[in-house]
């Protein structure tokens, strides 16, 4: 396959399924419509007023109605020096980890507090700890206020959602490049989350590589963290490509991953509070987010299982083709991604790894 194949490829796929932008759909679609405009052809779509029955929308924004709800609860606290967990971080001047969060257990007032008061530098908190968390940390306290689950795409997928997870935190949060092997139902409570989407055949262009895995660790002694790599080495298959390097960076970094920089943009979409993302199965997702007036950004997503159909053996396909992109020396060699089940991490496949990691 020749490089004007693949490159053809990236844009075909545009021209053929999106026009110019996401569909934004004003109501909630019938399961069948769902399934044959969206789930099928694996596009994403943006849905309103299909969550405006939910209490969540009015009581979750205050940190007063959380507390009081979740006074007994014991949550999963999530913790970095910078807001970026399951992400890349130099552990010298030439190399690069998959660094995870430091993570610990602690009452859901003191957690949620940890949150708005998080600083970059210091440590940055968020409450998103994914494996089913909802139902496994919050329902006792939260679960009459939002749905178990989202009809119209339970009879769609033909099943209930594999996961339930709640993401609470707040601007400092973001999560790296990544995809995930469950079709996701991404609902916005507070504040709003932006995203940066491609499409499943724009593999190449992310340069996944594998990096060492290795974990921060936090000491509430002096408040600092450390690295540590994981014994025996682990090598964990991930985006290499930054979105948003800093004007410092920029130059080296488009000169690294010119198929990303120069190659057909991200779609970029914005989900506001209330509103639905259909994040379809192995689709590429980059998360920022604003908070609300209280400083949290509140979510709650559905997982439910993919098809392992021809679709992924497409996929599989075109990510084991080496692909030299002639006259600009970059060589992407793609790893073969696993695919593993959810074992909690942030918005993050398979861890989402426990990749989505959503920090989707």
């Amino acid at each position: 396959m020749t490089e004007t194949q693949i490159e053809s490829l990236w844009q075909e796929i545009r021209d053929l399924n999106f026009s110019t932008a996401i569909d934004h759909l004003n109501s909630p679609p019938t399961p069948l419509h769902f399934l044959r405009s969206y789930v099928s052809p694996n596009k994403p779509c943006i849905i309103s007023n299909a969550i405006s029955h939910w209490p969540a929308l009015s009581l979750w924004p205050n940190p007063s109605y959380l507390t009081t709800s979740l006074s007994t609860s014991a949550v999963s606290l999530h913790l970095t020096p910078h807001g970026a967990a399951d992400s890349l971080v130099p552990t010298s001047p030439h190399s690069l980890s998959f660094a995870s969060a430091h993570v610990q257990t602690l009452p859901f007032p003191l957690a949620l507090d940890w949150v708005l008061n998080s600083e970059v530098g210091e440590s940055v908190a968020y409450l998103q700890q994914q494996n089913d968390c909802f139902r496994t940390e919050y329902s006792d306290g939260l679960g009459c206020d939002c749905d178990e689950h989202i009809g119209w795409a339970t009879e769609a997928f033909g099943g209930l959602p594999e996961a339930v997870n709640l993401w609470i935190g707040n601007e400092l949060s973001e999560t790296s490049f990544h995809k995930d092997h469950y079709e996701n139902l991404y609902a916005v409570v507070s504040g709003e989350k932006h995203f940066l989407l491609l499409p499943p055949t724009d593999v190449h262009r992310l340069y996944v590589r594998d990096y060492p895995a290795a974990q921060y660790s936090y000491s509430q002694e002096n408040g600092e963290f450390r690295l540590e790599m994981e014994e025996p080495v682990r090598n964990v298959p991930w985006c290499s490509v930054n979105p948003y390097p800093s004007p410092e960076e920029k130059e080296s970094e488009m000169a690294k991953f010119p198929l990303y920089f120069n190659g057909p943009k991200p779609f970029e979409i914005t989900v506001k509070a209330g509103q639905i993302l259909y994040l379809p199965s192995m689709w590429f997702h980059h998360v920022r987010q604003s908070s609300d007036d209280n400083g949290c950004t509140i979510a709650i997503n559905y997982w439910y299982d993919m098809q392992f159909d021809i679709k992924y053996a497409y996929f599989n396909f075109l990510q084991s083709i080496h692909y030299e992109r002639r006259n600009s020396g970059s060589d992407v060699s793609i790893s073969k991604l696993r695919h593993n089940s959810f074992t909690g991490a942030s918005e993050v496949d398979g861890l989402e790894l426990s990749e989505d990691t959503e920090n989707n």
